[in-house]
């Protein structure tokens, strides 16, 4: 945290500064209330007045104070958490694929709203307490001058305290770590139901998912109830055990003031110095608490932080300028982590301009081709090359700015028709965003809607047809006018009739452009100058649909086995 703490130098010097200031003169009242006592009460030597006056003016300048320290310090505990939001929202954006893969996204969700203020509250806490500590050294030595074996007796009980907040700290941590986690795990269980609410209710699953929600729930408040527990046995002790101190000190002083060893004003001072000595004992057993799971918050938030990138630029990648679109895969080998391996020498080229359907049965790596053009993932063996470049040696910006890709299953965001189509490019007229929606065949249902383009889309799009998402998708790809353009099976789930608009349109737009079809159908493949056959992980066959239908087999029984598959999904498609 150091760094971040750095970045916020300002606010965290004026806040500890005002907060010694402030403390300077929270040990200087007991003095001086000693001094109008024993000189201006008992012994009558001095007035009473300027002792009053000189009190009333440190509690102005130690409220001044006090707002001032503690507004700063309560903004940097702000300021970190915003910090912590942005950095690891940044994190999300860097991290790869694989690293989504392995991780459930309400873990992810969890880390950065709960974790990150379970940080801030410590943080907000943690300066008040440490001041606070700081008082106890002080007042310890002004004790000491008072009268050294009072003073002892007084912090006679302290470390008996210690042991106590050391035993509670190490059992507290890894309680809160169980916390952290269970809470997270209860957010995944959420974030899914909501995510796949169709699904859920298509199966009449509500019962099941809520007994699974009630188990991870019962999970959570018995690991809470055990951080209770520990509170409920440690807190009270550390509590109080200062209070014995207190009892002694009065015992012990109150004999020492009838010996005549001290004064009354002096007794008076140490039990008000005895008090700074408890109050950080008053609050430990909360911050102890607190600390403990906001180092095991800040644990989770850090394993994200520090995850590393399997996919990151090289030191010196260039940017990809105005590429004419030449793509060459070769010899490449590709597998899921450790998995079993999907391409296996894989080679394929496209000519600058050249539309290339990829066809394969179910599972033999089409869409994980798609995915290594824009350097989703990277190659295990072999290369990617955009005009004779690896995509490894570009900037990831430039590359994904050249390649268009439009995937089966199409993301929309919670936004209006238009900003769906302009997410790549804001500051695209209306003009141009109308152009894109009709080269995708998608401008007639959109100006049927409500809004027309300013129709905001429900979550994830699902006010919408498959048809109608795949289409707005299209049209978001076509706007960028990428030189190259992917096309993972983007018109599956569109009906013949709307197929036909769409494919007519690219054909237009696809002079000059170099694409990449996954197909499985067709109507799809007619696009295309050149069909490949992909089997086990490699081409095994290149030409024009005719030829491979007259001299490969196997091309026309992936093609039937293909369409089969697409009239089961889509006549028994669960309704949504």
């Amino acid at each position: 945290m150091r760094p971040i703490l750095r970045s916020h130098a300002w606010l965290v010097a004026t806040g500890l500064g005002c907060a010694a200031a402030t403390l300077g003169l929270q040990i200087a009242i007991p003095r001086i209330t000693m001094d109008a006592i024993d000189k201006a009460l008992i012994d009558r030597t001095n007035a009473l007045t300027p002792y009053v006056w000189a009190i009333a003016a440190l509690a102005v300048a130690r409220f001044a104070l006090g707002f001032v320290y503690r507004l700063n310090l309560q903004r940097t505990a702000l300021a970190i958490e915003y910090d912590l939001r942005n950095e690891v929202f940044s994190q999300f954006g860097r991290l790869s694929f694989s690293y989504f893969d392995r991780v459930q996204t309400g873990q992810l969700i969890s880390r950065a709203n709960s974790d990150i203020r379970s940080v801030q509250m410590f943080l907000a806490f943690a300066p008040t307490v440490a001041i606070t500590m700081v008082s106890f050294v002080a007042a310890l030595a002004l004790m000491l001058s008072i009268h050294v074996t009072l003073a002892l007796v007084a912090v006679a009980t302290i470390p008996f305290v210690y042991l106590t907040g050391t035993r509670m700290r190490s059992i507290m941590f890894p309680a809160s770590w169980i916390v952290s986690s269970r809470m997270a795990d209860v957010s995944t269980i959420v974030e899914e139901n909501i995510t796949g609410t169709r699904v859920v209710k298509s199966f009449a699953a509500e019962e099941h998912q809520l007994r699974l929600l009630a188990g991870a729930a019962e999970r959570l408040r018995w690991a809470n109830g055990l951080v209770v527990a520990m509170r409920a046995k440690y807190a009270p002790l550390m509590q109080n055990l200062p209070r014995v101190g207190s009892v002694l000190v009065l015992v012990y002083g109150g004999w020492l003031v009838i010996e005549g060893d001290v004064t009354v004003g002096a007794l008076v001072a140490f039990n008000s110095y005895v008090m700074m000595l408890q109050a950080p004992f008053m609050m430990l057993g909360f911050i102890m608490t607190m600390a403990q799971r906001a180092a095991a918050s800040a644990g989770r938030i850090f394993e994200i932080i520090d995850a590393p990138t399997d996919v990151e630029e090289r030191p010196g990648a260039v940017d990809l300028v105005d590429p004419s679109g030449d793509l060459t895969f070769d010899d490449v080998h590709f597998s899921y982590g450790s998995g079993p391996e999907v391409l296996r020498g894989f080679d394929l080229h496209l000519a600058p301009g050249e539309t290339v359907a990829l066809v394969g049965r179910t599972g033999t790596g089409k869409s994980t081709v798609a995915r290594l053009v824009p350097r989703f993932y990277d190659v295990t063996s072999g290369s990617v090359r955009v005009d004779g470049h690896d995509v490894r040696d570009v900037t990831l910006a430039s590359l994904r700015h050249h390649v268009g890709l439009v995937l089966d299953e199409p993301f929309l965001f919670s936004e209006s028709v238009r900003d769906n189509i302009a997410y790549s490019r804001p500051d695209a007229s209306d003009a141009e965003v109308e152009e894109a929606a009709r080269a995708a065949g998608a401008h007639e249902f959109i100006a049927d809607l409500a809004d027309g383009y300013a129709t905001v889309i429900g979550e994830r799009g699902y006010t919408l047809s498959g048809g109608q998402r795949q289409r707005i998708a299209i049209a978001r790809t076509l706007l960028t006018n990428p030189r190259i353009l992917v096309l993972d099976d983007a018109t599956s789930a569109i009906d013949v009739q709307v197929e036909s608009e769409i494919h007519d349109a690219l054909r237009t737009l696809m002079q000059g452009r170099t694409t990449l079809v996954i197909a499985h159908r067709l109507s799809t493949i007619s696009l295309a100058d050149r069909v490949v056959l992909l089997v086990d992980g490699r081409i095994v066959a290149s030409g024009t649909h005719n030829e491979l239908l007259a001299t490969v087999p196997q091309y026309g029984q992936v093609l039937a086995s293909a369409e089969e598959e697409y009239v089961r999904a889509h006549t028994k498609e669960a309704p949504v």
